[in-house]
């Protein structure tokens, strides 16, 4: 699948990390005008279980299902394996080379995504763990590894992604989080350290963007997304 072949809709994944399911259904029921993919995380899922991905596969969506599993690889095989049958589009997996074995192994139809190091992290949080490296060193690493290993794509900060797409080609799938209107990006207030714009990512080889709050907490989240994906338009041209 190459850039062009994504749909409008289909680009901007809205992340539903709400505190219930009904939360989470009320914000679909606002945003599918305009949005078809929808990421469940751990707070929704740990509220709701499997309720709110059925829901929204029920209703013709698509579902990006965020757990970041890490644990020994039997365990992770076998988590995976449950997810098989849900219909999920993409399940996110964090850690070393024997769990992302396990991971492949069980997944089926299911498109595996590595986490490669949160948009959360910055380099002096990696010289706090002891790691010498760049964020971007190993964000590179870590993707390399997860293409060599059989998994589909990698999440990764925007700023990373043309990296990634120059070094890994086509094949890789980038799922960019952290995505914030550009006055958040110019004036460092954000939580989050790694930040890009919607048109930013895209043009730096994502193939999709995750989206929370720009969106959530919007009293017209239909128009955010439909100013993201006129900035996610004009990347192409």
């Amino acid at each position: 699948m190459t850039q062009t072949d994504i749909e409008i809709k289909d680009r901007i994944i809205v992340a539903l990390d709400v505190e219930s399911a009904a939360q989470a259904k009320e914000m679909v029921r606002r945003c599918e005008p305009a949005c078809t993919f929808y990421k469940v995380g751990l707070q929704l899922f740990m509220a709701s279980w499997f309720e709110v991905v059925d829901w929204l596969k029920d209703r013709g969506h698509k579902v990006m299902l965020d757990l970041k599993f890490f644990d020994i690889p039997e365990t992770v095989k076998l988590a995976v394996e449950q997810v098989n049958s849900r219909g999920v589009t993409f399940a996110t997996i964090h850690g070393n080379d024997p769990i992302i074995r396990a991971a492949v192994e069980a997944r089926g139809d299911l498109k595996l995504l590595a986490v490669t190091v949160l948009t959360s992290f910055g380099e002096e949080d990696l010289r706090a763990m002891g790691m010498t490296q760049s964020v971007a060193d190993l964000v590179a690493f870590r993707a390399r590894r997860a293409l060599e290993l059989g998994c589909d794509g990698v999440v990764s900060s925007g700023l990373e992604a043309p990296l990634l797409r120059s070094e890994l080609g086509k094949k890789l799938l980038i799922v960019t989080p952290g995505i914030r209107p550009g006055a958040n990006v110019r004036d460092g207030s954000d939580d989050q350290k790694r930040i890009v714009t919607a048109g930013m990512a895209i043009r730096g080889g994502a193939n999709h963007v995750v989206v929370g709050r720009p969106i959530t907490r919007s009293a017209d989240p239909v128009r955010v997304l439909e100013t993201m994906q006129a900035e996610i338009l004009a990347a192409y041209q």
